[in-house]
């Protein structure tokens, strides 16, 4: 599951995105101007933003440039390319005109959280942790966690799919191939394991379970980083 922030003043509009995230096993948190998004973004970052430009208060213009990190998918009524280009160009993730169709939107919203955690010179990177698959190591803040091969198998898998859940049963069939030690009774133990290192580590707890079906990883805001 992942944190979307909806912005539009439109109530209806916005009960629809919420209804369609929900179903897709999103959380979902409203804001209705652009002035409301900044407070809620300074609570708490989302894993991803649904942006209306016609906003009371702040623009979503204005409100834009304060989401550096975050991707955000425009919906706009504007249909014009000189705004769909300026907006691409100055940090947008992707455009999508209103109406919309639901399906296109899902999967729009699906790419561009795939696409959420950056690489950075063959780094997979969320939040303070660092992975380097060509070394097989992790860091995090520049320290080297000390991990076992199966907790970096884990960790390794759940970078590569940011935001998304990862369930039980891929991970048993990707780790297991690399690390043999981790069976059905003691993947629950190795993902304990990490967490608790990720915590000793200052990077706080940034994978969630998703009961019944598997684990994902989730920006953590400062206040969890530092508590």
């Amino acid at each position: 599951m992942s944190r979307i922030l909806v912005i539009d003043d439109d109530v209806h509009i916005g009960n629809i995105l919420e209804e369609l995230l929900k179903r897709e096993g999103h959380t979902v948190v409203r804001a209705y101007s652009g002035t409301e998004a900044v407070l809620v973004l300074d609570a708490a970052r989302p894993d991803l933003v649904l942006l209306d430009l016609m906003l009371p208060g702040l623009s979503g213009e204005q409100v834009l440039p304060k989401m550096q990190g975050i991707p955000v998918i425009v919906l706009s009524a504007r249909a014009d390319v000189e705004s769909k280009v300026s907006l691409l160009l100055n940090g947008a993730a992707d455009y999508v005109t209103k109406p919309f169709d639901s399906r296109e939107l899902m999967a729009r919203v699906a790419a561009a959280l795939r696409k959420s955690a950056p690489k950075e010179d063959g780094l997979l990177v969320w939040g303070p942790i660092r992975l380097d698959p060509a070394a097989r190591q992790a860091f995090v803040e520049g320290t080297e966690l000390r991990l076992t091969r199966t907790e970096y198998a884990i960790l390794r898998l759940l970078m590569q799919n940011p935001s998304q859940v990862v369930t039980k049963s891929l991970l048993l069939d990707r780790v297991s191939a690399d690390t043999p030690d981790c069976t059905e009774s003691s993947l629950k133990t190795h993902v304990s394991n990490l967490r608790k290192k990720l915590r000793d580590a200052g990077a706080g707890d940034p994978i969630e379970a998703v009961w019944g079906i598997g684990f994902k990883l989730r920006l953590l805001t400062k206040s969890e980083l530092f508590s």
